[in-house]
């Protein structure tokens, strides 16, 4: 135990007054008060600093949410912080995430597509093809007639959720790829070789685009799809062949769509050609009923003048006939029925008049 008299020299104030100080331990209680406000002035600076670094700013096609210990501060729009400055806590009181909304997301598929390096991809060439696929490194799809290819798809997005986009998943892109994968590998299989790679590439596109698109609407992926771009490919190795089958394939169409074209010209000249005989036809037809038409009527009219005087009429209609035909006849000589005549065809000329010669 202390005794009292110590106690006294060390817990009395005034004692410690009277008690004389050396000039080293002076200094030492300046040094500290310094420190001790130089300390005050830092930590008043880490606080503001502390607080004043949860200002963030939002662009203009950015939305913001505030995570306070995990969880959004406000509901549904409410939690969506828009274009300017805002001011949070702190982390790890709350944590802020930038969402681009306007702005265009893409996603790649290569599930199946062949191992590439990003230089060959860069440079456009393709690796030399192997014996046979190698399923550890080459992604491919199989069709629906059992062939195989290599497709990949490119699919580009906005969100519309911001909300649901970042809370509803660990990591949304992902589930936007998976999607795309899904999709790429379901539609390959409805589709046969030969209608991925030329005769129905636009369908196979669509169909990859529907089948992705439904599959963000049932996961609620609150994204809005707005491109999907689908690349198919033969096998490597099997380029070449798939290069001769296109080849053949082209010139069947080419000898088809030729032998269309001459059937279509043959039968379009042989239909106008029966067109124009049976427009001749229908036009001399039309000729010679009327002609027929008229000779009736002419001899309907003639008829009752026959019945009259049937010698009359055959005289008239000889003399009209006989006039009509010798019109142009130098002699014209009418001769009865029981007269005979005889012809001297090399008559001699007749010779000109002259003028009588004065004496």
């Amino acid at each position: 135990m202390l005794d009292t008299e110590t106690f006294d020299e060390v817990g009395d104030p005034a004692r410690q007054a009277e008690t004389p100080v050396d000039a080293g331990s002076q200094a030492l209680a300046e040094a500290l008060r310094s420190s001790f406000g130089i300390v005050k002035i830092l930590m008043v600076l880490l606080v503001a600093l502390f607080i004043f670094s949860g200002v963030f700013q939002v662009g203009p096609q950015e939305r913001a949410i505030v995570l306070r210990f995990g969880k959004p501060v406000g509901d549904g729009p409410r939690a969506l912080k828009g274009p300017g400055l805002h001011w949070s806590w702190p982390y790890p009181i709350d944590e802020c995430r930038k969402v681009s909304i306007t702005g265009l997301q893409k996603v790649t598929s290569n599930i199946g597509w062949f191992a590439i390096t990003p230089e060959q991809e860069l440079a456009g060439a393709e690796p030399f093809g192997g014996a046979s696929l190698n399923p550890a490194v080459d992604g491919y799809a199989l069709t629906a007639d059992g062939n195989i290819i290599h497709t990949r798809a490119t699919l580009t997005y906005r969100i519309e959720d911001p909300v649901g986009f970042v809370f509803n998943f660990v990591n949304a892109s992902n589930a936007v790829q998976n999607a795309l994968n899904s999709a790429l590998i379901f539609a390959a299989s409805t589709f046969n070789v030969d209608n991925i790679l030329t005769r129905d590439v636009a369908g196979f596109r669509e169909a990859v685009l529907r089948r992705t698109a439904d599959l963000v609407e049932r996961q609620r992926l609150g994204i809005a799809i707005e491109q999907c771009d689908v690349q198919s490919r033969p096998p490597i190795k099997l380029k070449e062949d798939f290069a001769n089958v296109l080849k053949a394939d082209i010139n069947r169409n080419k000898v088809l769509n030729d032998a269309r074209s001459t059937a279509n010209q043959t039968v379009s000249k042989a239909t106008a050609d029966a067109k124009s005989i049976i427009n001749l036809a229908e036009s001399d037809r039309a000729r010679l009923v009327a002609e027929v038409s008229s000779r009736a009527d002419q001899f309907q009219q003639l008829l009752p003048q026959y019945r009259e005087n049937p010698s009359l009429f055959i005289h008239q209609r000889l003399t009209e006939t006989l006039g009509r035909a010798l019109t142009n006849a130098q002699d014209k000589i009418y001769m009865p029925d029981n007269m005979q005549l005889r012809l001297l065809l090399n008559r001699e000329p007749l010779k000109p008049k002259t003028e009588e010669t004065k004496p």
